[in-house]
């Protein structure tokens, strides 16, 4: 049975292995240069992450930045789509499932088998793919400092969004029997999950750090709210988001000593007449409202202050194990229901 799973997969082997040796091939011509640049960068610049040149390198090289992640982003929908879910249903459209489960293997063991072997090959080509691109961009992620930005491309999470992804499949396919219906529930699937995991889990997985520090006239403006410069508003001061190498910030607030939120009204009954006069054309706010905002935000400073809600960069280890964790749990689930569907499948 396993000779036969094999025998089946080789084309989806070769078409994998394929696409391996066309990443490796560009990340191996590129990454040189990119290395020695990141060096040069980085002499420039000393110990100094502000710095201009490192900046730029960065800037430089967005676009192929964006596209090796894009690679990992893709790659588990592909398997979950191409690998997962056929598994199941091409044998209920082709019908060959009524040779196969009447032989002497047990359905049990006929999916056990190609669980194991695609399952094997999904984990080896996710995880040769993303030890390729990390090693790849690691001068420009270092350079970047923001090793949240790039998470779900990086290291672990993509080899358990893969499994997730080719599990999601697979049952997709016993639920549906139809290829096409299953791919494209197994897409839907894996984009929500991942929307849902990003936006909701992910944060509460640990406890952020909370840091408090003084409003800063110079750095803090209007919020989103209107444009209190030309008087076009109202709208409560927001302070410019802070620079913490490698963390990932997930608020910063401006609030009072009992923790409330500045208000609108009480933004306008400390700075009346801040936003009023005449409007002209969007440019450079002159020096004059300039110095009211300033003199806003130093009134406002008095009672309020900014908070700063955020995850240390030396936690992306934990985030890392935490969530494969998680992807690894709901593929054992749909790997458990997938047995039961198909031991109580009547046909």
């Amino acid at each position: 049975m396993i000779r036969l799973a094999l025998r089946q997969f080789r084309t989806s082997t070769w078409t994998a292995v394929l696409g391996l040796v066309a990443v490796a091939a560009v990340a191996l011509a590129t990454r040189p240069h990119f290395a020695d640049a990141a060096a040069a960068a980085q002499r420039a610049c000393g110990s100094d992450p502000h710095c201009p040149a490192l900046t730029a390198f960065v800037l430089d090289n967005t676009t192929p930045r964006t596209v090796f992640g894009l690679v990992v982003t893709v790659a588990p929908a592909l398997i979950g789509a191409f690998w997962g879910a056929p598994l199941v249903a091409r044998e209920f459209e082709a019908g060959t499932y009524r040779l196969v489960w009447t032989q002497s293997i047990s359905r049990s063991r006929w999916l056990a088998v190609k669980l194991a072997v695609v399952g094997t090959a999904t984990v080896v080509a996710t995880a040769l793919l993303s030890a390729l691109v990390t090693w790849w961009a690691t001068p420009l992620d270092r350079a970047a400092a923001a090793v949240y930005g790039t998470f779900d491309q990086r290291d672990l999470v993509p080899i358990g969004y893969a499994l997730f992804a080719f599990a999601f499949g697979v049952t997709a396919g016993l639920v549906t029997r139809r290829t096409l219906p299953a791919m494209v529930l197994t897409l839907a699937g894996l984009l929500t999950v991942r929307i849902m995991v990003a936006e909701w889990i992910r944060p509460l997985l640990v406890a952020p750090r909370v840091v408090s520090m003084p409003l800063d006239p110079a750095t803090t403006g209007y919020g989103s709210g209107g444009n209190i410069l030309f008087g076009v508003g109202p709208s409560a001061l927001e302070p410019t988001t802070p620079d913490i190498p490698n963390a990932w910030i997930q608020s910063v607030r401006v609030v009072d000593a009992a923790g409330l939120p500045l208000t609108d009204q009480v933004l306008r009954a400390t700075c009346p007449g801040l936003g009023e006069g005449p409007q002209g054309p969007a440019g450079p706010a002159s020096e004059a409202a300039r110095q009211r905002m300033h003199d806003c935000v130093r009134r406002i400073g008095e009672n309020y202050h900014e908070v700063v809600t955020y995850q240390p960069g030396d936690r992306y280890w934990t985030f890392q194990w935490w969530e494969l964790a998680l992807f690894v749990l709901l593929t054992v689930l749909l790997c458990g229901y997938a047995y039961y569907r198909l031991r109580r499948f009547r046909g």
